[in-house]
């Protein structure tokens, strides 16, 4: 869960990204035909390190099916509801400090793949690790505020976590640092998941607890063994609907299969389909892979033209479609604390640059619209505020003299020689800056007199074969009113993963990822069914150190704080209220702007015929889905 178990990133997939998946011949289609081969644009990392290191989106969806008995879950509708199959019961209650504590049963007779068997110890475990000093140290992004004794235990003061309690075989506790409190989604609290021990370390520890807290006995987590975890593919242990036979960075494909000590999702539901296979797809060809067989199913198509196709091979009853409201939004992201992008007034001039209207209907061709804001269609909330909404929100309409008056207010009126910048002169505008505002930005210029100068030049990070990044290069980098205004983006595509790496500043992965390089991403984000950007927005240098916040609108409390107070400042269940602080917080994001909001669109999901009873929506996704489905 958000805070619990995984640090609070977004799960960023390329902007118009698809997946699928299918049966393809060349892929043994031909030898198994009980079978699924999701295709994804996205680009395999391999990592299934929990989420505390990063969230690739397909990572993230192999982590999903070969995970699962989370205490608490979402159902089809976004709501959070009890395990059944996972927990005999939750209960609650509030101690005398104002902390909660939710005490948890855990069901006899769940095992893992390996038929080793689940028991409180194992959930408790997952705590352990997740809030180690050693995962610290081995670059995990966990955040240990919320948990009582977390942030002693994981600074190393204590071996002791004492708000984890392992109360018995089957039963654990765990207790709510009342600053946490009341919280929206408290029920999230709850939630733990079983870890394998054994896979985590070669020491022998097992769980214990002498009555202060839960702790490690028989050795210690070690970061190097931590981290090692992530790419553990042979005979990986895990407990969801299916389990890893393979994975293949080299053809970026994943193969797994039925997990047959697997009990059943929150309703009792298994899997019958008894392969699925995740493969690179590539977009420009991937609906040719589909009609061809090569690929049985696409999810979330987002580009127009591509929903039109799929449309049209619907109609020859080969295919099916199924459509719903996106849970998401696809923006340009900034990093607004270095170059350019830090200052507000170039993040409105680029918003005002681009006909964001035009964009969406060139995109998504009648399926999505444009946003204002970090939302999705989708979202309750989103449909009882739209009205106020669209009465208090900038539009950011396409006006190049808005832009030019945004710079102009901002300081961006000088020549590269200091000198004053006129207006249509069609070179690059200049600002002065003081030292701090320079930083290392590699295209400052210093003259004669000590005087800083910053280019209105912008590094832009792209991912390779990507219909927006296309669409953004025409309509935004290299158009006449960019230009015009005295601004210049550099386009530089990259793989995804390279893209990710610069985007979280992840200098585990090398030392250039951690230099602030590029200032402009498209991306785009799905929201999960607890709209909760509590950390998104952090002002804490601990936090922003750990990894939280990916936009650096460190100059920004009040977006921090309205970010907490939506959740933080609000009891479970009291919905005007958090309707109210929403509101609030996405009047001052559309303010502040850390990235330009491009569309939301209506997904479709396209699959061959063959298969049944995949119905994803924006709150239930593949992973969640795919156990109902049958392969004819």
């Amino acid at each position: 869960m958000k805070k619990l178990l995984a640090v609070l990133l977004a799960l960023l997939v390329l902007v118009g990204c698809t997946g699928g998946n299918g049966g393809n011949e060349g892929n043994g289609g031909s030898d198994v035909v009980n079978q699924i081969i999701y295709g994804s644009t996205t680009e395999l990392n391999g990592d299934l390190g929990n989420a505390w290191w990063g969230n690739n989106a397909s990572d993230a969806l192999v982590r999903s099916l070969i995970n699962d008995y989370s205490v608490i879950v979402s159902n089809q509708g976004g709501e959070f509801i009890e395990n059944k199959t996972v927990t005999s019961g939750v209960t609650s209650v509030v101690n005398e400090d104002g902390s909660k504590t939710f005490t948890v049963g855990i069901n006899k007779g769940l095992v893992y793949n390996n038929g080793e068997p689940i028991t409180a110890a194992d959930f408790v475990a997952y705590a352990l690790v997740a809030y180690s000093p050693a995962l610290k140290e081995a670059g995990g992004k966990v955040s240990p505020d919320t948990v009582v004794g977390a942030p002693e235990y994981q600074s190393g003061a204590t071996n002791v976590l004492s708000g984890v309690r392992l109360i018995d075989e089957y039963t654990y506790a765990i207790t709510i640092n009342p600053d946490y409190l009341p919280y929206y989604f408290d029920i999230t609290y709850a939630s733990l998941s079983p870890l394998y021990l054994p896979m985590y370390a070669s020491a022998d520890l097992t769980v214990k607890d002498d009555g202060e807290g839960a702790y490690l006995d028989g050795g210690a987590l070690v970061p190097e063994e931590l981290d090692a975890t992530r790419n553990i593919y042979k005979d990986r242990v895990s407990a969801g609907p299916y389990q890893l036979e393979d994975l293949d960075l080299g053809t970026l494909t994943a193969t797994l299969v039925i997990n047959p000590n697997y009990a059943g999702n929150f309703e009792g539901v298994k899997p019958s389909v008894e392969k699925i296979l995740v493969v690179k797809a590539v977009q420009e060809t991937m609906m040719d892979q589909l009609e061809t067989g090569a690929i049985d199913f696409l999810s979330t198509l987002t580009d127009g033209s591509e929903v039109q196709r799929a449309l049209d091979m619907e109609a020859t009853g080969n295919f099916r479609t199924v459509h719903y409201e996106r849970n998401g939004y696809g923006a340009i992201f900034f990093q607004c604390d270095f170059g350019p992008t830090q200052f507000i007034e170039v993040r409105h001039a680029i918003a005002y640059l681009l006909d964001r209207n035009e964009f969406a209907n060139t995109f998504c061709q009648g399926f999505g619209s444009v946003v204002d804001g970090p939302y999705g269609l989708a979202m309750w909330m989103y449909k009882e505020a739209k009205d106020e909404l669209a009465a208090t929100l900038n539009s950011y309409t396409y006006s190049l003299d808005s832009a030019v008056e945004e710079l102009k207010a901002g300081g961006w009126v000088y020549n590269e020689d200091g000198s004053d910048y006129v207006d249509g002169s069609g070179l690059v505008r200049w600002k002065k800056v003081t030292a701090e505002e320079a930083g290392d930005y590699q295209f400052n210029k210093t003259l004669a007199d000590g005087t800083i100068l910053m280019p209105l030049h912008i590094e832009w990070s792209s991912s390779e074969g990507n219909s927006v990044s296309e669409l953004l290069a025409v309509m935004l980098a290299n158009g006449d009113q960019t230009k015009a205004a005295g601004m210049e983006i550099n386009q530089n595509i990259m793989s995804f993963s390279d893209l990710l790496n610069y985007y979280y500043r992840d200098a585990s992965e090398g030392d250039q990822y951690g230099v602030k390089t590029y200032g402009m991403y498209n991306l785009a984000t799905n929201f999960s069914a607890a709209y909760d950007q509590s950390y998104s927005y952090t002002v804490d240098p601990e936090l922003l150190a750990m990894g939280y916040n990916t936009f650096f609108s460190v100059d920004n409390p009040l977006l921090d704080k309205l970010s907490m107070d939506m959740v933080y400042g609000v009891e479970s269940g009291d919905n005007q209220a958090y309707l109210d602080v929403w509101v609030q917080f996405i009047q001052e994001w559309n303010r502040y702007l850390p990235a330009v909001p491009l569309y939301s669109n209506v997904y479709y999901d396209v699959m061959n015929a063959k298969i049944h009873n995949l119905e994803c929506n924006s709150l239930f996704d593949f992973d969640q889905a795919v156990v109902y489905a049958t392969v004819e």
